[in-house]
Parts: C-alpha cells; structure tokens; sequence
C-alpha cells in the first residue's frame, strides 16, 4: 500500500461505505431546510400581520421552527460526529498494519490523515440530498403551516445562507473532522500499528478478576463485546430512540398537526432506525466472525453464537426506546404547554398509553425478527474461510 501521487491513501469506494452518515445528514438537513428556510420567509410578512390572534399564531410558528431546527438538528448533527469517528477508528483499526508501514517509510501521520478529507463526501451526499428533497416538499409544507389561512400568504425564497450553512459548513466541517480525528488516532508507534495482537497489559483488581471467574464464558463475551465496541451500543440505543420517538410522535401528529406531517415523521424516524440499526449489528458480527468460527470449533451452538455476540445488545435497545418515549413526550407538552399556549382551539396533549404499547409490541417483533435474520448469518459463517486467512 502507498500514497499516490495526490496523497491518496482512502478512495471513493471506502468513504461510500458511510452510508449511515449519508442517510443521518440527509434527514437532518431535510427537516432543518424547510423550517429554517420557512423561519426567514415567515418573517418578510410579520409587517403585513394586523389582528392579534393572527400574530400569536405568527409567533408560535416561529418558535415551533427555531426549536425543531435546535432539537432536530442538534440531535442528528451529535449522531453524524459519533458515526464519523467510529467509521474513522473501524477503518485504522483494520488497516493498521498497512499504515504502519507507511509510517515506517517515512510518512508522517499529517500526510496519511489528509487522505481521509474523502469522509467527508458522504456528508455532501446526504446534506445535498436533503436539501433537495425539502424544495420540493416546501410548497405542501408552506400550505400546511398555514391551512387556516390565519396568516397572508407566503412565498417559497431561496436563501444563500441556508444552503452554506446546511451543505456547504458541513461538509467542509466533515472532511475537516475527518482529517484532524485521523491524524489524532495515528498518532501511535510504529510496532502498534503493524503488531495488530498486540496486547496492553493492565492491572485488574483482584475483586473483578475472581467476579469473572464466577460467570459463564458465554455471559463473559457477551460483557466483554459491549465494553470493547461502546460506539455501536451508543447506535443501538440511537436506533430504538428514533424508532420510539418518530412513531409515538407521529401517531399525535393527527391532532396537533396534520396526518401528512405524521407520516413524513414516521418515514423520517423508519429510515433513520433501520439504517443505523443495520450498520450497528452488521459491525458487530463483521467484527467478531473468528469469535464466532472459534465457539463453532469449540462446539458452541448459533444459539450461544447469538446470545454471546448478539444478546447484550438487546436491553441496550430497549433503554432506548424508554428514552424515545420520554423524549417525544416531553417535546410535545413543551410544544403545546409553551410554543402554541396562546393559539385557540390547540388539543391538550396527554401521554397516549394505547400507542406506546403498540409501539412497544411493533418494536419487539420488528428487533427479533431482525435478530432472527442476524442469527442466520451467523450460521452461514464459514468455518473454513475465517480459519484459513
């Protein structure tokens, strides 16, 4: 392996394995380009504004865009950063002995970090996208924010900003992270990078070496892949979050809001669950198939297989989904209790235990059967093929 003659080191091919930066800055960017940009043509018509109830409303819509624009965004932009790292670390770390020896022939760690700027394309993919997607939901979403017709008409305006703020910073922000993260995380010795077994001795307390001893092998792996992969538990419980929130939250659009709204949430909320989810537990297995071929040899069954690698995960989503339903249902009450307080004939908002449940019980068929399908991977590892590379 060697640098081309740009400096090349990571190509387009790898950076278009970031999908779920892609899919995460799409959605973001999609939900923010139309309140954003609906926030600074709603504004051009606050003088034409004359009644009262008319101007609460005005305000209310104001505050309902600054809010989602700071919940929403802020939210996914937190998860994009997560996501980026763990692709940046997943990538050193199995790479290593290729970089190490490009760092024995005398590449510096700058040089070698600057190839990794083509992260950042993935962020371009899904901001451009999503910037796209929400000009063309803009007249439907302008006609729904003012249904009623309480305010004067308002106009669909292109605003430069939006576009630098939303495409443009992030994806130079992006392709800046990348680079600085890359050259943090090989700022290592030659010998680690090219000894990829090599072990950091630690000493253990003695009260946790013999708490070891008293578990099964199986409950000790499966601790031991939580510990050494706390990115994808972070996914994990993300995952089961937008799940839990997204469809909770859209099942009370139809009162608060609109049903369209609703389901452009629940479309937003499916995609961003299943994609990250995907991603999270493919890593996970990717990442430990010799595990796995291993606990095959020893005559381990796919059953164990699956509760080694697989079954810690699974009170990580369900806390998840605990935080989802938190989430939306206090985003709501702020909404309604606070931003449209002063707008006439506004529902009050009440926790709906009826949906949560069957939010739950769509959440548990949808995750087992997802683990049902992992589990069958699993079984189709080859022995053979992990063993002899």
């Amino acid at each position: 392996m060697r640098l081309d003659g740009d400096g090349m080191l990571i190509g387009i091919k790898n950076a278009s394995k970031l999908i779920g930066i892609s899919v995460i800055a799409c959605c973001a960017v999609l939900v923010c380009t139309m309140f954003l940009n609906f926030y600074f043509d709603i504004r051009l018509i606050e003088s034409e504004i004359t009644s009262e109830l008319s101007m609460f409303f005005y305000e209310a819509q104001v505050s309902t865009a600054k809010v989602t624009c700071l919940v929403a965004g802020g939210c996914l932009l937190l998860t994009s950063v997560v996501m980026l790292f763990f692709y940046i670390k997943h990538y050193i770390d199995t790479h290593k002995k290729e970089l190490g020896i490009l760092k024995a022939l005398g590449y510096s760690n700058l040089k070698i970090a600057k190839s990794f700027w083509v992260f950042g394309i993935s962020a371009f993919i899904g901001t451009a996208i999503g910037y796209a997607g929400a000009f063309l939901i803009m007249p439907w979403f302008y006609a729904l924010q003012n249904e009623d017709k309480m305010l004067p008409e308002i106009t669909i305006n292109f605003h430069p900003s939006v576009l630098f703020y939303f495409v443009v910073l992030p994806t130079v922000c992006f392709s800046a992270l990348s680079v600085y993260y890359a050259w943090h995380k090989l700022k290592k010795p030659v010998l680690l990078l090219l000894k990829d077994n090599l072990q950091i001795v630690s000493k253990t307390p003695k009260h946790s070496i013999e708490k070891r001893k008293e578990i099964s092998f199986i409950e000790d792996l499966k601790s031991s892949t939580l510990k050494s992969k706390k990115a994808l538990v972070f996914f994990i419980i993300f995952a089961s979050f937008c799940f839990s929130a997204m469809t909770q939250m859209s099942f009370s659009m139809k009162d608060l809001s609109s049903e369209m709204m609703g389901a452009m949430m629940l479309a937003i909320g499916l995609v961003l669950a299943f994609t990250t989810l995907f991603l999270a537990i493919t890593t996970v297995i990717s990442g430990n198939t010799k595990t796995i071929a291993m606990m095959r040899v020893f005559g381990y069954s796919q059953k164990e297989c699956c509760r080694a690698i697989l079954g810690g995960y699974r009170p990580m989503s369900y806390i998840g989904f605990v935080i989802g339903t938190i989430y939306q249902y206090a985003l709501l009450r702020m909404m309604v209790d606070i931003v449209f307080k002063d707008i006439e004939g506004m529902p009050a908002y009440k926790f709906d235990f009826p949906v949560m449940l069957v939010s739950l019980v769509v959440f548990i068929a949808v995750y087992e059967i997802l683990m049902h399908v992992y589990s069958e991977k699993i079984k189709k590892i080859s022995v053979k093929e992990i063993m002899i590379e």
